[in-house]
């Protein structure tokens, strides 16, 4: 049976095994551009919401009753999925600890907002009291 020679500790000339870090280190430019980015696609998200919420005002105007009310609420979904992709394809570069920002960022303000705009306009257009037909657009 034959010994196995014992391992000698590594002397200080030969180089270590150590794993690369794969992931740079941020720096303050890196880190700006991503806010600026993540900024970017909040108010994205709120002009979005304000477009689709009057949008939904006269798309949905000949469904009636409760169905109105969900197909918009659908509608809302849609439109924050297709958000979802608009902030992908701004490729912010985020860590993947940090994704789910894309996400997260204004999803309140953008309920809120496709909310506000949604009752705003339908509120305008169907108004028995105020004559609004130039907002009528079919």
């Amino acid at each position: 049976m034959t010994k196995h020679p014992k391992k000698s500790a590594p002397s200080s000339d030969e180089p270590k095994d150590e794993v690369p870090n794969t992931e740079a280190p941020d720096n303050t430019d890196e880190l700006g551009r991503r806010k600026k980015l993540l900024d970017r696609l909040f108010w994205v998200r709120i002009g979005m919401a304000a477009v689709g919420g009057v949008v939904a005002t006269f798309l949905f105007e000949s469904v009636e009753g409760e169905e109105r009310r969900w197909a918009s609420i659908v509608f809302m979904i849609g439109v924050f999925i297709a958000s979802c992709f608009v902030g992908k394809g701004m490729k912010i570069g985020l860590p993947p600890s940090d994704r789910k920002k894309l996400v997260t960022t204004g999803i309140g303000s953008f309920v809120f907002v496709y909310l506000f705009m949604w009752i705003l306009s339908y509120t305008l257009v169907n108004h028995p009291g105020i004559d609004v037909s130039p907002l009528k657009p079919i």
